[in-house]
C-alpha cells in the first residue's frame, strides 16, 4: 500500500509541480529520478534479504523511504534555504526516496515468496490486487484532492503518517520463516551494473534532446555503459554471490519473463505517466477529477488481476495469461495512440479499461512464473531480479517516451509557448483556458499530440510481450495439492525450471 500510493499520488501532482517550478521539458526526470533509483538498488536490497533476514531489512527500507519522502516535500522551501532550484532538489530527492522504494518492492515480492507457494499464491493474488487497486483508487483522489486544497508537498507528507503504521504492525505482526543464508555482497558488481543502467538512461534522456546524438556527450556515455556492463558481466562470472547471478538465466522461463518484464515496464509505466498530464491540460480536469478518471484503468486491472488468480490456484495453469495479457495490453496502447483534442473523457476511459485489463493479466502473472524457476534459497535474488528488469524497462521508458514527448512538443505550438515563456517555462492547466479560442485550441493540439505520439511508441514493445509469451514452457506450479508431478515427464520439467544457482 505505502508504495504503490506514493506513485499515484504523486502522478496527479506533477502537473501543478511542473507549474510552481517550471520544466515540463524535464518533469519527467522527476520520476525517472525515482524509477531509475529503484532499479539500481534493487538487486542490493534482494541479496540483503537473503544476508540479513527480509524482516530486518524491509523494515530499513522504509526507513529510508519515508526519510526521501519528507525530503520531497521540503524541496525548494526556506526549510532547505530558500527556493533555489526546486525542480532540481525534487528530483534529487526522489532518487533518495527511490532508494527505499527499491527496497519496498523486492522485499514485498520475496515475503510473499517466502509465504505462499506458487500453486497456492493465485488464491492470494486477489487479496494482492485489492490492496492494489485501494492504492491505485485511492492514491489518484487523495493526490488530487491534496493538490486541489493543500499542497502538493503533501503529496509526499502523506506517506509519513501511513509509514509509521507500517512500521508499528510490521515490526509487532510479521513472523517469516528462517531462510537466512551466508552470503557476500557484490560491491564491484552493484557498482558497474549502477554505473551502466545509469549511463543509459542518460543516452536516452538526453539524446536528440539536450545533446545531439552523434555529441561527445551521448558518444562518451554510450561507450560508459557498454564498457561498465561489459565489465559487469565479466565479474559477475567470477564472484562467489553475483548480485545478479547469471545462471538464472540458463532456466528459459526465467529468462523469457524477464525480458517481458523490461518490455511490461517498457511500454506501461513510460506511456502510463503522460494520462494525468493529458487530462490535466487537454480534457481540462482538475488534479482531483484526473484521478476520478483513472478508475477505469485500475477496474479493469482489478477485476481481471483477481480472476486471473483464482484461475491459477483452481487450475495450476498459467501459459495463457502472459500472451493475452500482451495482445490486449498492445490494443489499449494502440487506442490510446488516437488520443487528440477532441477525445472526450468517456472515450478515453473505455480506451484505458482496455489497457488495464491486458495489466490484469500480466502483473501478477509475470512474477509468479519467475519465482517458481528458482529453489527457494534464491528467491530473494530471483524477486531481485523479476523486480529490477520490470523497473529497468519503466526507467526506459519513462526516460525515451520523455524524449519523444518533448521533441514533438518543440515543433508544435505549445513548445513556442513554453520557449516563450523563457528557460524551464511550465505549462499551467488553468492558464491555458485563458487564452483566445484559436490559440488555446492550437496549444492543447499540440499537447495532445505530442501525448499520442508517446502511446504510438509503446505499441510496439507492448506487441513482443505477446510474441515472447509464447516462448513461456507450462511447468508445474510447487505447492499444489500432492507438491510433486505425477510423472516423471513433469518431474524433469520441474528440475528443469529450478537449476541449482551458486
Amino acid at each position: 500500500m505505502l508504495a504503490m500510493l506514493d506513485n499515484m499520488i504523486v502522478s496527479t501532482a506533477l502537473p501543478r509541480i511542473v507549474s510552481e517550478f517550471g520544466g515540463l521539458n524535464h518533469f519527467t526526470w522527476v520520476v525517472t529520478a525515482y524509477v531509475l533509483a529503484t532499479t539500481v538498488s534493487t538487486p542490493i536490497w534482494g541479496k540483503f534479504g537473503d544476508l540479513y533476514g527480509r524482516k530486518t531489512v524491509f523494515l530499513s527500507s522504509i526507513v529510508l523511504f519515508l526519510f526521501g519522502s519528507a525530503l520531497c516535500g521540503m524541496a525548494g522551501s526556506e526549510m532547505l534555504g530558500g527556493p533555489g532550484d526546486g525542480m532540481m532538489e525534487l528530483i534529487a530527492f526522489r532518487a533518495v526516496q527511490g532508494l527505499g522504494a527499491g527496497g519496498l518492492m523486492v522485499g514485498v515480492m520475496a515475503i510473499i515468496g517466502d509465504l505462499v507457494p506458487p500453486r497456492e499464491r493465485g488464491r492470494y493474488q486477489g487479496m494482492i490486487a485489492g490492496i492494489m487497486a485501494i492504492a491505485m483508487v485511492a492514491g489518484p483522489l487523495v493526490g488530487g484532492f491534496i493538490t486541489d486544497h493543500l499542497s502538493w508537498r503533501w503529496a509526499f507528507y502523506v506517506n509519513l503518517p501511513l509509514g509509521g503504521v507500517a512500521l508499528i504492525l510490521l515490526a509487532t505482526r510479521m513472523h517469516l520463516p528462517k531462510y537466512r543464508t551466508e552470503h557476500r555482497i557484490d560491491w564491484l558488481g552493484a557498482a558497474l551494473l549502477s554505473i551502466g543502467i545509469t549511463a543509459i538512461v542518460l543516452v536516452t534522456t538526453w539524446g536528440g534532446n539536450e545533446y545531439d546524438w552523434t555529441s561527445g556527450q551521448i558518444l562518451g556515455l554510450a561507450a560508459l555503459a557498454v564498457l561498465s556492463l561489459a565489465a559487469f558481466a565479466l565479474v559477475e562470472r567470477r564472484v562467489p554471490e553475483p548480485i545478479l547471478p547469471l545462471s538464472l538465466f540458463a532456466n528459459r522461463n526465467f529468462a523469457v519473463i524477464s525480458v517481458i518484464g523490461f518490455l511490461l515496464g517498457f511500454a506501461m509505466f513510460g506511456a502510463m505517466n503522460f494520462l494525468p498530464l493529458f487530462q490535466q491540460t487537454v480534457q481540462g480536469a482538475s488534479a482531483t477529477n484526473s484521478g476520478l478518471l483513472l478508475l477505469p484503468l485500475m477496474f479493469g486491472m482489478l477485476v481481471v488481476s483477481i480472476v486471473v488468480g483464482r484461475a491459477i490456484t483452481k487450475t495450476g495453469r498459467y501459459r495463457a495469461f502472459p500472451i493475452v495479457g500482451g495482445i490486449v495490453m498492445t490494443a489499449g496502447m494502440a487506442l490510446l495512440a488516437m488520443l487528440d483534442v477532441d477525445t472526450g473523457k468517456l472515450e478515453s476511459s473505455l480506451y484505458m479499461i482496455v489497457l488495464g485489463v491486458g495489466m490484469g493479466f500480466l502483473m501478477q502473472t509475470s512474477m509468479l512464473i519467475a519465482q517458481n524457476s528458482v529453489e527457494q534459497k534464491d528467491l530473494g535474488a530471483a524477486s531481485g531480479a523479476a523486480t529490477f528488469f520490470r523497473s529497468i524497462g519503466g526507467s526506459f521508458g519513462i526516460s525515451l517516451f520523455g524524449a519523444v514527448f518533448a521533441n514533438r512538443l518543440a515543433d508544435s505550438p505549445a513548445g513556442a509557448m513554453m520557449a516563450g515563456g523563457g528557460e524551464g517555462a511550465g505549462v499551467d492547466p488553468a492558464a491555458l483556458r485563458t487564452l483566445p479560442p484559436e490559440q488555446q485550441h492550437a496549444v492543447l493540439g499540440g499537447l495532445a499530440d505530442a501525448i499520442g505520439v508517446v502511446f504510438v511508441w509503446a505499441v510496439p514493445f507492448a506487441l513482443v510481450v505477446a510474441v515472447l509469451a509464447w516462448f513461456v514452457k507450462e511447468i508445474p506450479l510447487r505447492g499444489g495439492p500432492t507438491d510433486a508431478a505425477d510423472t516423471p515427464e513433469e518431474q524433469a520439467e520441474i528440475a528443469l525450471a529450478s537449476p541449482p544457482v551458486r
